[in-house]
């Protein structure tokens, strides 16, 4: 099987995921394209990627700022992504949202080409099902953040055809990253084990048991994760999480709902680093 990347791959949502897995496939060979939904957006976007393209180079990567960023480019029109051999659609997980920005981008995609998901929780099956061509669909779930992640969970539905996923396991092989391949279900592997893990600690904090520093430590240290369930919920987003917890609480059932704490937190915009604050202080 090939190792060799799609030569042009579009992404869908120019965020902090959708900047980093635009990153990714930038700096390891790929030219790429990130659609958003305006000018300003598209200008936030390619200073994210701009800015990780330095610290890359920082760190040692071959090659000029121009030289690199001349095979990035933006666009606020899906039309753009008619010439790119993949899409991955990285945009807010909301179901809706999800559904009409992969149909609107599947219009506009040459026959063969594979659509992606970067969704963290919600169904492949259930988007598939929304789709013309599911059997070029499936999930492609980076972690954040993208350029010091190691891990791409590839999420296979039904209806995605056994040739697309062992081309997209070579694409993960080439970002030099590690593909855990798993079968739809509700949260996957990643998100179903990560935010079982981080409600818990975060009833740990609500019931007085310990300081988020204690709780966290506990595993870092006493079970050798990199970073404890708090500290990484708050590099996440407690919105994100919150909205993945009330997804499989609906799903799952009752062991996953939201506890209080962390809805009161993103009610008064606590949302971790991005605003600042969360269970620590970011500022």
């Amino acid at each position: 099987m090939s190792q060799k990347l799609p030569a042009r791959v579009g992404v869908i949502g120019g965020g902090r995921m959708g900047a980093g897995i635009a990153h990714a496939f930038l700096i390891s060979g790929s030219d790429v394209v990130v659609v958003e939904a305006n000018d300003d957006a598209a200008a936030a976007a390619s200073e994210r990627v701009a800015a990780s393209v330095d610290k890359s180079l920082a760190r040692g990567l071959a090659g000029t700022r121009e030289e690199w960023l001349g095979h990035f480019s933006t666009a606020t029109s899906k039309a753009a992504l008619a010439h790119v051999d993949l899409a991955v659609e990285a945009v807010p997980e909301l179901w809706d949202l999800k559904v009409s920005t992969l149909r609107e981008a599947e219009s506009h995609l040459a026959e063969g080409v594979v659509l992606a998901s970067n969704t963290s929780s919600l169904s492949i099956d259930g988007l598939a099902a929304e789709l013309q061509r599911p059997g070029l669909f499936l999930g492609l779930h980076f972690f954040n953040p993208v350029p010091a992640s190691k891990l791409i969970e590839v999420v296979w539905g039904a209806a995605t055809d056994d040739e697309v996923l062992a081309s997209v396991r070579g694409w993960v092989e080439a970002l030099g990253k590690t593909a855990v391949v798993v079968k739809d279900s509700p949260g996957f592997a990643s998100s179903r084990l990560g935010v079982s893990l981080a409600i818990e600690a975060i009833r740990m904090v609500e019931e007085g048991v310990g300081t988020p520093e204690d709780i966290d430590n506990a595993m870092v240290l006493g079970y050798g994760h990199a970073s404890g369930p708090l500290r990484t919920t708050d590099i996440v987003g407690l919105d994100v999480r919150l909205d993945i917890a009330t997804y499989l609480a609906q799903e799952l059932g009752p062991r996953f709902a939201p506890p209080q704490l962390m809805m009161d937190m993103v009610e008064r915009g606590d949302l971790g680093q991005k605003s600042g604050k969360g269970f620590y202080d970011w500022a």
